[in-house]
């Protein structure tokens, strides 16, 4: 079992730039194609920006043309909790890093084959690095 992170909303306040709290503790979006990992081709592992926590390899990082980073599926289901979201009018699905509950982004079923999945993620959510594990 994850041991989870809690913080005070001051405490996220002092680890974070405003942006990353104002998407990761607020579960806002930052503006399609503005990220910097969008049109990353970089080799590694997308690690959650609050903790740490490696959610996705670069393997599964695909073009959507949504404008944020995709991903077909992450290192490990477990590493992810799923909140419906009804906000806007539509049901979608709500991606957060299940050990710290930062709010990564969304998922969508029209993403491409084995999984289907369109894991729509803010650049701002996350931290890359080369992978050394590999």
């Amino acid at each position: 079992m994850t041991e989870k992170i809690v913080k005070t909303p001051e405490e996220w306040k002092e680890q974070l730039n405003q942006n990353q709290y104002e998407i990761c503790i607020n579960h806002g979006t930052e503006p399609p194609f503005s990220g910097k990992y969008n049109d990353s081709k970089l080799e590694g592992v997308y690690k959650c920006v609050c903790c740490g926590e490696r959610l996705f390899s670069s393997d599964t990082k695909f073009n959507s043309g949504s404008g944020w980073p995709s991903f077909w599926k992450p290192i490990s289901e477990n590493k992810l909790e799923y909140i419906s979201d009804t906000a806007y009018g539509i049901v979608r699905t709500e991606v957060n890093c299940n050990k710290c509950g930062a709010h990564l982004g969304h998922v969508f079923d029209d993403g491409p084959k084995p999984t289907n999945s369109r894991y729509c993620i803010n650049s701002i959510s996350l931290q890359h690095e080369k992978d050394n594990d590999e």
